[in-house]
Order: structure tokens, then C-alpha cells, then sequence
């Protein structure tokens, strides 16, 4: 049985960050120095999740609440922000996103996602951090889901050089596979099996 809280850690990795009695490593760190660490985390947690091994996605999920917690910290020292910022801005955002379930607005799927893309827009969020597969992806899905799905064909068919086929390999991919398909995971996996076939 558990016995340690989220509290309870959060004052670990402060103990950690003790300018006089904490880790130097640990201490050393920042937010650019740990970004590496959370996209390596990310792609174990995914490695984790495909496994369908429970307790390793335990393991790994912990890595990646330990990233969160460090840049919490890191953000707290220097009186930017703290983890409870964190936890009350994604409660917030949930409940702005999900008016359906914490307001009186309607549940049809179709409203649903015109509300989320209204919602996202208003805002205002930048699409610059998310990976160039994903972005493609969920562009293809939204028009899919809005009887736009001649859209993305014709810009393929019409655009020509490297714009065009990489949009024509990336539709076709999506249309193959189905809803299921992640490009950016697979990209991942393939570079796996790469990695382990070159140094086996």
C-alpha cells in the first residue's frame, strides 16, 4: 500500500534542490538542461505503454512526474511559478475545454470537437513546439471529421517537390492505417528496431 503523497514528493525534490545539503547534480540542472531528459522520458513512457506492462509504465510514468516536478521547482526558485500553478492552470484548462461535462453545452461529437477547436484557438495557442508528423495528422483528422477530406488530397496532388510528397506519404499513411496510426510513434519504433539491429 502507498504511503507516500504527492506532497510528500514534491518535498523530496525540493531536499534534492537544497542549495547546501541537496544533490549537485540535482542542483546543477535547469530548464534547458532537463529538455532532453523529458522528451527521452516521453518516448519511454510510450516504449512502457505498447509493452502493456503495467508496472513498467508505473516506472516510467514516475520519470516523467519527476520532470514536471523538477521544472516546478526550478520555477519556484526563482519565484516564476510553483507546481501548484501548474496543477490549478490544467484543472483550469480542463474545464474551459470540457463545457459539456462542466457546463450545459452539448455532448454530440460533432459539437464537441467544433467547440475544442474554438476553444484552442481562442487561446490562442501556438502549434510551433508540436512535432511537424503530429501537426499533420491532426490537420488530416479535423478535415476528415468535417467532410474536408478532398482538401489534403488536392494540396498533395497540386503541390509539387518535397511539400507535396511529404504530404501525399503522410495522407496515404493516415488513410491506410486508420485513426489508430500515429506517424511520429511509428517514426520512433522504426528508429528502435534500427538502433537495435545496428548494435546487436
Amino acid at each position: 500500500m502507498a504511503t507516500r503523497s504527492f506532497s510528500d514528493f514534491v518535498e523530496l525534490i525540493a531536499k534534492l534542490r537544497d542549495a547546501e545539503n541537496g544533490c549537485p547534480w540535482d542542483r546543477a540542472q535547469d530548464h534547458r538542461s532537463l529538455r532532453a531528459y523529458m522528451l527521452e522520458e516521453a518516448h519511454e513512457l510510450i516504449q512502457a505503454i505498447d509493452s502493456e506492462d503495467p508496472a513498467r509504465m508505473v516506472d516510467e510514468l514516475g520519470d516523467v512526474l519527476l520532470q514536471v516536478v523538477l521544472h516546478s521547482q526550478i520555477g519556484s526558485e526563482h519565484g516564476r511559478f510553483t507546481i501548484d500553478d501548474v496543477v490549478e492552470a490544467i484543472s483550469s484548462k480542463m474545464i474551459r475545454r470540457h463545457p459539456h461535462v462542466f457546463g450545459e453545452a452539448s455532448s454530440d461529437l460533432p459539437s464537441v470537437y467544433r467547440r475544442w477547436r474554438e476553444i484552442k484557438k481562442d487561446e490562442g495557442r501556438s502549434r510551433e513546439g508540436q512535432p511537424t508528423l503530429v501537426r499533420g495528422k491532426r490537420l488530416l483528422n479535423a478535415l476528415e471529421a468535417h467532410g474536408n477530406g478532398d482538401v489534403p488530397r488536392a494540396v498533395a496532388e497540386g503541390a509539387s517537390g518535397e511539400e507535396g510528397a511529404g504530404l501525399r506519404i503522410l495522407l496515404e499513411l493516415q488513410r491506410a492505417m486508420g485513426d489508430g496510426f500515429d506517424p511520429e510513434i511509428a517514426l520512433l519504433k522504426a528508429i528502435d528496431r534500427l538502433e537495435e539491429a545496428s548494435t546487436g
